[in-house]
């Protein structure tokens, strides 16, 4: 059955359920049950693109950069596939609101909070792991006593695969926005606990009917992206392929390198010691010597 809805985790699905204008009211209501420290009342979004203080620098591209009414920036990312050091990325973008807080002559280096949400389509590789069903890590400063030393960086990272309650089981607003995340695409129809106001316009959002033909053509090959990359990349790293695939590349490469190296100079010498032994025999030279010469059996030099 072709899909009603966008599937929340393609660039263009979650720029509209979340990065518009339009999707304002879903994202605070969102960040809210994400971040119930925080008290939004409304959001402005800000440049996504933030770059470095010289043109050296390397820039962060954010996929939501927002800041509320209280002046906290709020960063959302959305992570379709494992990557390398995604862990590091998110800590290097941080560093982004933080610097642009500074102010010019005396400044007392009071700085307004930071908060970094990752959505992520896939899990973590970690030797601590969450309980069953757990889906949020959530990640701040601490001291060796495990309080928090500096409450105004947070980092929050949701393992969607993780996110296994049905409907009957959703206890909480995060719960259902989970929910709905984790199974946009598949709704045919929109549930009864999703029947208030704020998530009538999500899914409205998110009906791909609406859309324009140019929108239509963006989400596909927004979709056709995510497909291929999930594909590609996750089944790689889930199996081991991709270490597996490249080292095995490279191991056998190399063994066959040295084993044709090997069998090269083998051969060769054995092909040298048939024609030494070939010319010494027609010279007359006697078998034992010419066997003691060339390391070839007396049975072999008579056979030549």
């Amino acid at each position: 059955m072709k899909a009603k809805y966008v599937n929340p985790f393609t660039d263009f699905g979650f720029k509209k359920l979340f990065g518009e204008e339009a999707s304002k009211a879903s994202l605070i209501d969102f960040l809210t049950s994400l971040l119930p420290e925080t008290n939004i009342v409304d959001l402005s979004f800000k440049d996504k693109e933030k770059l470095g203080q010289t043109d050296m620098d390397r820039k962060a591209i954010y996929d939501i950069y927002c800041e509320d009414n209280q002046g906290e920036k709020i960063i959302v990312e959305l992570q379709k596939a494992k990557q390398n050091y995604f862990k590091d990325r998110t800590v290097y973008y941080s560093t982004f609101p933080i610097q642009e807080q500074a102010q010019k002559g005396e400044w007392n280096y009071k700085l307004k909070a930071v908060f970094c949400v990752g959505v992520l389509d896939f899990t973590f590789k970690k030797k601590v792991k969450l309980g069953k069903g757990e889906v949020m890590h959530t990640v701040q400063l601490k001291d060796q006593k495990n309080q928090v030393f500096y409450d105004k960086l947070k980092f929050v990272y949701l393992e969607m695969p993780h996110f296994i309650k049905t409907e009957q089981e959703l206890e909480t607003r995060l719960d259902k926005w989970l929910y709905f995340i984790k199974n946009l695409e598949n709704f045919q129809n929109i549930p009864d606990i999703f029947k208030d106001e704020i998530f009538t316009e999500a899914f409205d959002h998110a009906e791909i009917a609406r859309y324009s033909l140019e929108e239509r053509i963006n989400y596909e090959e927004s979709l056709k992206i995510y497909r291929d990359l999930k594909g590609v990349i996750d089944t790689a790293f889930d199996e081991g392929r991709m270490e597996g695939e490249i080292k095995g590349k490279i191991e056998g490469k190399i063994e066959g390198k040295i084993e044709g190296k090997l069998e090269g100079k083998i051969e060769g010498k054995i092909e040298g010691k048939i024609e030494v032994a070939k010319a010494l025999k027609e010279s007359g030279v006697p078998h034992h010597i010419i066997s003691k010469s060339t390391g070839l059996s007396e049975k072999e030099i008579e056979k030549l």
